[in-house]
């Protein structure tokens, strides 16, 4: 389902925070690193660019937000860069396991449906000429004796 959001095609020139678009001086730039910094990051697997053709690297909104997140661990938490890479990833799996809940209560709420129209279906299928039957309920007293032996 490439192109594909919400159930409707995407538009392939329209930007997202996701489309690499920055050249890796220019990404340097906007997140207040030095080129080679960045290529440190990639080599380490913190910050992973796209990659063109020609294996430059393409940076995207995302990966500079990213960029500037691992700077501010590093420099103002004072992390290092193996547990910024750590919290990367357990801030990755939270989100795929949001998804993946998201994508769980969704189904929960089909199969409900689907369960609800099933007993609508099975209650609409009683016959309608048979009455249940009740007996009438006495207050009457009953006592019970034995027998004697005489």
């Amino acid at each position: 389902m490439d192109g594909m959001r919400g159930g409707r095609m995407r538009n392939p020139y329209q930007l997202t925070e996701e489309s690499p678009v920055y050249v890796i001086s220019v990404a340097a730039q906007l997140s207040g690193l030095h080129p080679q910094t960045l290529r440190q990051y990639d080599r380490l697997g913190l910050v992973s660019p796209d990659r063109t053709a020609g294996r430059g690297r393409r940076y995207s909104a995302r990966d500079i937000e990213l960029l500037r997140e691992v700077q501010r661990l590093s420099q103002d938490e004072g992390i290092n860069l193996a547990g910024i890479k750590r919290i990367i990833e357990l801030e990755n799996q939270v989100t795929a396991l949001q998804a993946r809940i998201a994508e769980l209560a969704v189904a929960a709420e089909g199969m409900s449906a689907a369960i609800q129209q099933r007993e609508a279906a099975v209650h609409a299928s009683y016959r309608r000429d048979l009455v249940p039957y009740q007996e009438k309920q006495t207050t009457a007293l009953v006592v019970w004796r034995p027998k004697r032996n005489d």
